[in-house]
């Protein structure tokens, strides 16, 4: 894999994603609560600090837990919940261990339908189905990876030109996009909710 991506707005960090799976897998995976920027900035700290410059599932999955706990938590830390978050990388990493010997890519390699690879998504730990369809919009988008049907396995997050999420960022325009995209959902969600919340009160 070897690809040019703009989702750490960083060019090492962007060179990494775009060189390798697995940590373009635990981007995704430290993709919450953060800004997208600062959670695929996530794996270049994590492999530097290991001294490598990738990362190694085998390795991770294997590391003293507490020790990772802190080499995530040493600053600036790689997510605003290092300790949470250290648990998950390894808990992925030992899953990728378990079932596909720490490759990562073996997880798209063999996949012949997006169906199929979204629920090999949604078994990984830490990946819900919202993510899970995100990362598969995100491979299929920019990765190259597009087993039949990926689009509609993907949901609204497949949809060619949306700006919804991390796979339709490819520069500071379109984060800025994606970004104003989430505000909306979160400002019509809100009004929803006041809304349901004044009817209740009406009623009762």
């Amino acid at each position: 894999m070897n690809v040019t991506v703009r989702l750490a707005q960083q060019p090492e960090a962007d060179e990494l994603l775009g060189r390798s799976p697995l940590a373009a897998l635990v981007g995704m995976l430290l993709d919450q609560q953060v800004p997208m920027e600062w959670a695929f900035a996530g794996p270049l700290t994590i492999a530097q600090r290991l001294g490598h410059k990738d990362l190694d599932a085998h390795e991770i999955a294997a590391y003293n837990p507490e020790a990772f706990v802190a080499l995530l938590s040493e600053k600036p830390a790689v997510h605003r919940y290092p300790a949470a978050m250290a648990k998950r990388v390894q808990q992925l990493c030992q899953f990728l261990v378990a079932q596909y010997d720490g490759d990562a890519a073996a997880l798209w390699r063999s996949a012949t339908t997006g169906k199929e690879l979204l629920s090999r998504l949604n078994a990984l730990p830490g990946f819900g189905k919202q993510k899970s369809q995100i990362f598969l919009a995100l491979l299929g988008k920019q990765y190259g990876v597009q087993p039949a049907g990926w689009r509609e396995a993907a949901g609204g997050y497949g949809e060619e030109g949306a700006f919804r999420s991390v796979a339709d960022i490819t520069g500071p325009e379109s984060l800025e996009q994606v970004r104003a995209h989430k505000q909306e959902v979160k400002r019509a969600a809100k009004e929803a909710k006041a809304a349901a919340d004044a009817k209740a009160k009406v009623r009762a």
